[in-house]
């Protein structure tokens, strides 16, 4: 005589996905190695190095290009990127910054830590979070534009080529984020 068994009930590819078990990190020394082959391919096959402040600046005019092309056309920062028949996605900034979203993704999935939280201290609200990101992220973007790169523009493409402006905004970045995060540290404890 057999028996039935019970089959589990199947759980759903977006569980199975989110719910992996989370493994180490890497040990920072190689992951220091590979983002320096990274590097060093990137300039070997694109002739550029990293970044992805400008690949939003791109996103930025391609948006005002569909909105308001006179607009773009009259405006010269916006001209040699969008203006005319310039399609301001056709650069290897967009691709770049493609593949580090999909290799994050990809990586956090494989390594069980891609899952929906809010990481913060005990005395700030989720809603207040979010809100300090959000301005704080403007705010570094609009930087880094003045800057003329973000922190991967600057500091590994820049601070590879040892260029001194890279290595005075990463000094001034990093300072800054120091006396930042002293200033707010009440709201992390």
């Amino acid at each position: 005589m057999t028996t039935a068994t019970k089959t589990p009930p199947k759980e759903s590819l977006f569980k199975r996905i989110f719910t992996r078990p989370e493994k180490d990190y890497w040990n920072a020394y190689a992951g220091g190695i590979m983002l320096g082959l990274v590097l060093f391919t990137s300039y070997f096959i694109t002739g550029n190095g990293l970044g992805s402040s400008g690949s939003l600046s791109r996103l930025v005019a391609f948006v005002t290009d569909l909105v308001a092309p006179e607009h773009v056309d009259q405006v010269p920062y916006l001209l040699q990127t969008a203006g005319g028949s310039l399609n301001a996605l056709d650069s290897w900034i967009i691709f770049v910054t493609i593949g580090s979203l999909l290799g994050g993704f990809v990586s956090g999935t494989i390594n069980g830590r891609t899952k929906f939280e809010t990481n913060k201290g005990p005395q700030i609200t989720n809603k207040q979070r979010w809100a300090f990101a959000f301005i704080g992220g403007f705010f570094f973007t609009y930087g880094a534009r003045l800057a003329r790169g973000c922190t991967s523009g600057q500091a590994l493409s820049g601070g590879a080529t040892l260029s001194a402006g890279s290595w005075a905004v990463m000094l001034s970045i990093f300072g800054g984020a120091y006396l930042l995060a002293y200033a707010a540290r009440k709201l992390w404890n």
